[in-house]
């Protein structure tokens, strides 16, 4: 009896270590931002760890500086630039508390357990509903 409960006890000790372990990439990952701006200042995208924009700053130079369909690529674009760095950062962080072989980006991504054929057909399918592929 006395192996067996060491055994739990050895079990719980691992799962409060898991649990904190958890939470601390948890913490680390609500601290993580990343922001982009234009060459000129006018523009600036800033994102959360999945590289969702969470600000968007527009300065009234850039209504002057660039047309409609211009500012919207730089938002895009800026969106972007601050994406890959929020999620690159964001998987460093969650990586420690990955199983091995686990692809921390894939994961943030929603896409870690997507073959590359199943995520080619996803992307032709969403193109095709938003008229693209029309």
């Amino acid at each position: 009896m006395t192996e067996y409960r060491a055994r739990v006890d050895e079990l719980l000790a691992d799962y409060r270590r898991g649990r904190e372990q958890l939470a601390e990439v948890h913490r680390t990952l609500s601290k993580i931002i990343a922001t982009a701006r234009s060459s000129d200042g006018s523009v600036t995208a800033t994102v959360g760890p999945r590289g969702t924009l969470t600000a968007l700053t527009i300065t009234e130079q850039a209504y002057e500086a660039f047309s409609p369909a211009e500012l919207a690529e730089q938002i895009v674009r800026l969106t972007k630039r601050a994406a890959t760095t929020a999620v690159a950062e964001a998987s460093a962080a969650l990586a420690p508390a990955l199983p091995s072989g686990v692809d921390p980006e894939a994961l943030l991504l929603g896409t870690a357990d997507l073959s590359p054929a199943e995520l080619r057909a996803h992307h032709d399918g969403a193109a095709d509903s938003s008229g693209e592929g029309r």
